[in-house]
């Protein structure tokens, strides 16, 4: 008998736990940064540039490997490849995971911590020019601790209910969640103050802050 294999059932949660993956903290904590010291709208022109070149082809990649092999990426290179190195590529990919899992829970720590804050109203009782230190209090204690372990609780207890019951439930609702909040982050950014500059700061390049560094 062939083995069953958990699977999505619509394509709205494949794309959903695709996009989830690729798309997160880093887009709308660390992007805004990178883009504000790099030139602004150069920084996103080669952005996008980038997301073309390299990273479509690697999600079309990913795509088509998996639906060939049927397996996870560790299996997906043993099965598509006779030569048993190319495994060890599998074994990076996981490795990868595991380090970027490493770090990327603590950041969520972090930002559980700040939304706990915001909905209970005690960043509001932060001075401005305390902002900075406060976080550094916070970060030496052993709240960032409590916050990771819940993190990774809470991503346990998604994962043992499977793919279907699990993964995909939550990333068909947590991903339109995410859509709407960027759509009112976008609003609330064209209701401050110095809107213009800002606008004009985006669109209008500055390649002079583009260098081998930046990308």
């Amino acid at each position: 008998m062939a083995e069953s294999r958990a699977q999505f059932v619509t394509r709205l949660g494949v794309i959903a736990t695709t996009v989830g993956s690729a798309v997160g903290l880093g887009n709308i904590w660390r992007f805004p940064y990178e883009a504000g010291v790099h030139g602004g709208g150069a920084f996103l022109l080669f952005y996008i540039l980038f997301i073309f070149l390299i990273g479509v082809p690697v999600i079309c990649a990913e795509f088509i490997m998996g639906r060939g092999a049927r397996s996870n990426i560790f299996g997906a290179f043993r099965k598509l490849h006779s030569t048993r190195q190319w495994a060890w590529i599998g074994y990076m990919g996981i490795l990868s995971s595991i380090l970027i899992l490493s770090f990327y829970s603590v950041v969520a720590g972090w930002t559980v911590e700040y939304f706990v804050q915001s909905v209970t109203g005690a960043i509001d009782t932060i001075a401005e020019g305390e902002r900075h230190s406060s976080f550094d209090t916070f970060s030496t204690g052993l709240k960032p601790v409590m916050w990771t372990l819940i993190f990774l609780l809470a991503n346990a207890v998604i994962l043992l209910r499977g793919v279907q019951s699990g993964i995909e439930r939550v990333s068909n609702i947590l991903m339109p969640v995410l859509f709407l909040i960027l759509i009112v982050f976008c609003i609330n950014s064209l209701l401050m103050p110095g809107v213009g500059e800002g606008m004009r700061f985006l669109f209008n390049p500055d390649f002079s802050k583009v260098d081998s560094s930046v990308l």
